[in-house]
């Protein structure tokens, strides 16, 4: 068992919300150091998401092309979203899957969940796999999103990632997965 030293300890003392919005909200915690000094952490609190790594029969990943505002550019990445209240992650996963592709599977694995930017952010991202794919009978997709749907053999991937067609973490990380997981 690892030991850790009180010195990296924090106590929260207090927060406060500096912004609430409907995908995030940003508080400022005032905390106490080991050595009781103050300091304060900025802090963006989201609700979690969940990625999927969508395998077809010919060893193709789904991947969907959509504009990224923060980014500024159209992105290559796994079908993702925002967990919603009293959402479990699974149950998510195939919501995401349904509305952002038109695709249903089945032999749903969790793969490992990850912090993306634990440094400022408390976002945990639930990664899954599906295989056995289909497309559905019927299905809504979200209004405010314009996707385009792309299959990428599996094996084109590391290139794609070396070569700056993926850019998305959350893809990269699916992607060295399965990749790792093939050998």
């Amino acid at each position: 068992m690892e030991i850790i030293s009180d010195y990296l300890h924090e106590k929260t003392l207090s927060s406060s919300y500096l912004y609430r919005g409907k995908i995030f909200n940003i508080r400022q915690d005032r905390v106490e150091l080991s050595d009781k000094q103050v300091a304060f952490r900025e802090i963006v609190e989201h609700p979690g998401a969940v990625a999927v790594l969508a395998l077809d029969e010919t060893g193709g990943v789904v991947l969907v092309r959509q504009h990224r505002q923060p980014a500024g550019e159209i992105l290559l990445e796994i079908p993702a979203g925002k967990i919603e209240a009293n959402e479990e992650p699974l149950e998510c996963a195939r919501r995401e899957m349904l509305e952002e592709t038109g695709l249903e599977g089945s032999n749903w694995q969790e793969l490992l969940s990850f912090y993306p930017s634990p440094g400022f952010c408390d976002e945990i991202i639930y990664l899954f796999q599906v295989e056995n794919l289909k497309k559905a009978i019927s299905y809504t997709s979200d209004f405010e999103e314009r996707i385009d749907i792309v299959t990428v053999p599996l094996n084109e991937a590391w290139s794609m990632i070396a070569g700056g067609q993926i850019k998305d973490g959350k893809t990269i990380i699916a992607l060295q997965h399965a990749l790792i997981g093939k050998n």
